[in-house]
């Protein structure tokens, strides 16, 4: 009998008790399902950063700690966690991930907000250029980035990617290190954000990278928070910048008193650019028991050095 502790609390639990058992039967293992094992009779632990362990040295039979979240972020820096950490990548996930951002980066590819916003009497005849003449930056091209991007070069966009390995994409003209960076800031007109938050990438635009961008570009950041400097970002929105629509905060909820909420250049939306789906996160959860259990290699391990 394996035993899995769900470990990710009871709001999670009371969306993953039926279809994760579903799952892990479809995959032919016999699973006693849990959130009250024993620690010492515990072979996986599906977690997330907010879970109910955080001490996680009890546990030493378990194979794998699978979190039910794409950041790591918050479990990579848990001294206690010396297990094998896989990260959820998540086919609904992705694709909610990629629907929030082409249709922010056709929002302002379009203008609509000139339309929607400006209902007052006023014939505004500005003609959008066509995608082939707007280009988009990707920065941060795994499972996510990845299929953003191929999204909107399939669309017409040019697109360029930043990551900090050489990748290749069809499509999309891929930048690596600090050079590339600077590079693909410099010539963007959009710009999303998809890069996973570690100690290298935390405040990665800063007021300095911030000053690099053109007059009018537009960012999107359905990503991680600290990856934007706030108060860098209103300061180059009030200087240059076009507009920023940002999912993700540094606080969430976003206080109140916080200035984006006012601010005529930025768009808040509360988290919701995508989210981990519950029937398609239980099939990648199972799955991953099931390489366990047949002593294959786990998928998306998350590489303690790089922090992802």
């Amino acid at each position: 009998m394996i035993r899995v502790l769900f470990a990710a609390g009871a709001k999670c639990w009371s969306e993953y008790e039926l279809v994760l058992p579903e799952a892990l039967a479809a995959k032919g293992l016999t699973v006693d399902l849990s959130r009250d094992h024993a620690p010492g009779t515990v072979d996986y632990i599906v977690t997330a950063p907010n879970g109910d362990v955080q001490d996680y040295r009890p546990y030493r039979c378990c194979k794998l700690v699978q979190n039910i979240w794409a950041g790591v972020e918050n479990l990579t820096d848990n001294p206690t966690l010396t297990q094998p950490l896989a990260r959820m990548v998540d086919p609904g996930l992705t694709r909610g991930m990629v629907e929030w951002v082409t249709g922010h980066v056709l929002r302002h590819h379009l203008g609509m907000d000139r339309h929607i916003l400006g209902q007052d009497g006023i014939w505004r005849s500005e003609i959008p250029p066509l995608a082939a003449d707007r280009p988009v930056t990707v920065l941060g091209l795994g499972a996510l980035g990845s299929a953003c991007a191929k999204t909107l070069s399939d669309l017409g966009f040019p697109v360029r990617g930043w990551a900090r390995r050489d990748k290749e994409i069809p499509g999309v003209e891929v930048f690596s290190g600090h050079d590339g960076l600077d590079a693909v800031l410099r010539d963007a007109q959009i710009i999303v954000l998809l890069v996973p938050l570690t100690a290298l990438t935390r405040h990665l635009l800063n007021a300095e990278r911030l000053a690099l961008l053109k007059r009018n570009t537009i960012i999107l950041n359905p990503g991680r928070g600290p990856l934007i400097d706030d108060g860098a970002l209103i300061a180059a929105l009030d200087s240059h910048l076009g507009h920023a629509t940002l999912d993700v905060f540094e606080t969430e909820p976003l206080p109140a008193d916080h200035p984006f909420w006012a601010h005529p250049k930025v768009t808040v939306t509360p988290h919701i650019a995508s989210a981990t789906r519950p029937a398609t996160a239980a099939t990648v959860i199972a799955e991953n028991i099931r390489r366990g259990e047949a002593g294959q290699p786990f998928q998306h391990l998350v590489d303690r050095e790089r922090g992802y």
